[in-house]
Parts: structure tokens; C-alpha cells; sequence
């Protein structure tokens, strides 16, 4: 039943691979709960490449283009633990050097990072098709994401104080349901998350340009995220420091699944 619940694909790495990651993350965490860096909203918010990192990492795992001995770390879900220990080292390491420019350094090294993984897919195959899709599902994101975030801040004036972090979530969220949309009603992929594909296979539903009916699915993702930002606006006034840091893992589980799509279907359509 618990293997039901579960997006297909979930799979663990050989026991090195899995000893390995599980210590590196938990050497991290030990050390981040000894140095216990700062956390802002500037600071969170600079680990949107990071958080696109992992999904690109993860593309590479399924058109198989990585070298056998690091494609167990890129598989789901070690991947996630694989990039964010070498988040965390990124953060420690920016805080022991410059902490007045911690926030800087954390987005370009994760974009430093992103670029080559994000070409090294490219250059294995690109899909005309697929890029093009992906670009529609970005450029339709981008209005209904600001109008979700402008009616969002305004009927619930208090969200304000999440600032970026709380529209990064919206709009990762936003992301991702516009793309899975797309990705399932003009490129025919499927969702391997049981519960999104129970909202994307509703018949009888009526059918929208190029989102088709998978607009109900992109309905209850805004839903959803914004009834969360709602929710964490308080938690995030009275304790900044975990309010970010949780707002930023809500944020990070639309933009994660979102930017995978927009490039796996610009390679593998």
C-alpha cells in the first residue's frame, strides 16, 4: 500500500552510494545546527538554484547522460538529499567567509552549478517540441502567478510580510501545475505522483486551450500554496528564521518538480 503512495520511479541508490549521501547530509546538518547561520528571506530565496539544481541533476539520471559512478546520487529521492548537502556546505562556507554577502554568493554558486547541468542535458538532445511547450507553460505562469500572488496579498493583506519567499512559492507552485498540464495535454506525459494524477484523469471536465483539463490540477496547486503562505504569514512575523526556512521548503517542492519538467520536455518530448 505505502509503494502506492509513492511517485513511480522512486528507488533507492546501491548502499555506498546511500551510506555516503545519508553522512554527507548528516555531517552538514550538524554542522548547521553548530554554526546555526542566519536565516533571511534574502538568504532563502538566493537557494531558487539550488532548488532548480536537483530537477536538472535528476533529467541527466533519466536520459541516462551520467557517468555510472555518480548517477545513484541523482536518482529520486536521493537527489534531493545529494544537492542539499552541497547546499548546506555552500551556505557554511559563505557564512565563514563573508557573512554580509552570504546571500549572493549561495545564488551564484548554485547557478554556477546549474548552467553546465542544465547544457550537459541540452547537449545530449534537445527537443524543439518540447522547448517550445516549455516556454508557452513558463510564459502562461508568469501572468496567472501574479495575478494568484497580487489577489492573494490583497484579500490577505498580513501575507505581505513573506515577502519574495512566499511569492516564490506561489509561483513555484504555479509552475509546476501549469507545466504538468501542459506536459500531460500536448506532449502526452504522464504524473507519477498518485494523488496529481487522480486530479488530471477527472472526466468529464470541460476542456481549456492548451492546459486542457488539466486546469483543475492547476486550480487546487494555487489553492494549496496559497492557503499555505497564508498560514505561514504568522509564523514567519513572529519567528523569521524557521518561518523562511519552512516557507522555502514549501517553495522548493513547486520549483523543484516544475523546472524538471520544463527541461525534461525540452529534451525527452
Amino acid at each position: 500500500m505505502v509503494g502506492g503512495l509513492l511517485p513511480a520511479g522512486t528507488t533507492l541508490p546501491p548502499l555506498p552510494h546511500l551510506l555516503a549521501v545519508l553522512l554527507a547530509t548528516g555531517g552538514v546538518v550538524a554542522a548547521l545546527r553548530r554554526r546555526r547561520p542566519a536565516v533571511t528571506g534574502r538568504r532563502v530565496l538566493a537557494l531558487a538554484p539550488w532548488m532548480a539544481l536537483g530537477s536538472a541533476a535528476h533529467v541527466l539520471y533519466v536520459v541516462d547522460a551520467l557517468p555510472p559512478l555518480i548517477a545513484p546520487l541523482a536518482g529520486s529521492p536521493t537527489v534531493y538529499l545529494t544537492v542539499g548537502s552541497l547546499a548546506g556546505a555552500a551556505w557554511l562556507a559563505a557564512d565563514a567567509a563573508r557573512p554580509e554577502r552570504v546571500g549572493g554568493t549561495l545564488a551564484t554558486t548554485g547557478a554556477a552549478l546549474l548552467v553546465p547541468v542544465v547544457a550537459a542535458a541540452v547537449g545530449a538532445g534537445l527537443s524543439p517540441v518540447g522547448a517550445r511547450w516549455s516556454a508557452v507553460a513558463l510564459g502562461l505562469t508568469v501572468p496567472i502567478a501574479g495575478g494568484a500572488w497580487l489577489g492573494l496579498t490583497r484579500f490577505r493583506p498580513e501575507v505581505a510580510v513573506t515577502g519574495g519567499v512566499g511569492a516564490l512559492a506561489v509561483f513555484g507552485h504555479a509552475l509546476d501545475g501549469v507545466s504538468t498540464a501542459v506536459g500531460t495535454t500536448q506532449l502526452g506525459f504522464g504524473e507519477r505522483t498518485p494523488v496529481s494524477r487522480i486530479l488530471l484523469e477527472i472526466g468529464g471536465l470541460p476542456s481549456l486551450p492548451v492546459i486542457g483539463d488539466g486546469w483543475l490540477f492547476l486550480l487546487v496547486k494555487l489553492a494549496v500554496a496559497s492557503a499555505v503562505v497564508w498560514l505561514f504569514a504568522a509564523y514567519v512575523r513572529e519567528t523569521p528564521g524557521e518561518g523562511y526556512l519552512l516557507l522555502g521548503f514549501v517553495a522548493a517542492m513547486g520549483l523543484g518538480p516544475a523546472a524538471h519538467n520544463l527541461l525534461l520536455f525540452s529534451v525527452a518530448a
